[in-house]
C-alpha cells in the first residue's frame, strides 16, 4: 500500500511540472491577415432573391449598376437565376454589358453557374439592342 501512494506522489509531483512547463515561442512567426468580403445590402437581397426587399431599396434610390465585391446587381441575380429580380433591374436601366474586376458580364455569370432561365433572359436583352 505504501509503494502505492509514493508511486502515485511522485506521478503526480511529474504531472505538475509538466502542466508548468511554459513554452517556447521566440522562434513562432506569426503572420497578421484579414480577409473580408463587403457585399452591401441590395446584392445580398438580389442573391437570397428577396423581390419585395429589393423593390424598397430600388424605390429609395438604390443605384443598379453599383458594384458591390466587384460584381453589379445584375451579375448577382444572373448567379443566382433570379429571373424577376433581373427583370426588375432590366426595366430600371442596369447595364447588361458592364464587366466585374474579372472581366466577366452577367451572361458569363449566368453560363457559368447554369442559370439558364437568366441566360435566356440576358441573350434576349442584348438582341434588342
Amino acid at each position: 500500500m505504501k509503494k502505492t501512494i509514493i508511486i502515485s506522489a511522485i506521478a503526480l509531483c511529474f504531472s505538475i511540472v509538466s502542466v508548468n512547463a511554459t513554452p517556447i515561442s521566440d522562434n513562432v512567426k506569426t503572420s497578421d491577415y484579414e480577409y473580408f468580403f463587403k457585399v452591401n445590402s441590395f446584392c445580398v437581397s438580389i442573391a437570397k432573391g428577396d423581390l419585395e426587399t429589393v423593390q424598397k431599396l430600388i424605390a429609395r434610390g438604390a443605384d443598379v449598376n453599383e458594384k458591390s465585391n466587384g460584381m453589379t446587381p445584375v451579375m448577382y441575380a444572373a448567379k443566382f437565376n433570379r429571373t424577376e429580380i433581373l427583370k426588375l433591374l432590366i426595366t430600371h436601366g442596369a447595364d447588361l454589358k458592364a464587366k466585374c474586376d474579372k472581366k466577366k458580364t452577367a451572361l458569363d455569370y449566368a453560363e457559368l453557374h447554369g442559370a439558364k432561365d437568366t441566360a435566356a433572359i440576358i441573350k434576349e436583352e442584348l438582341s434588342k439592342k
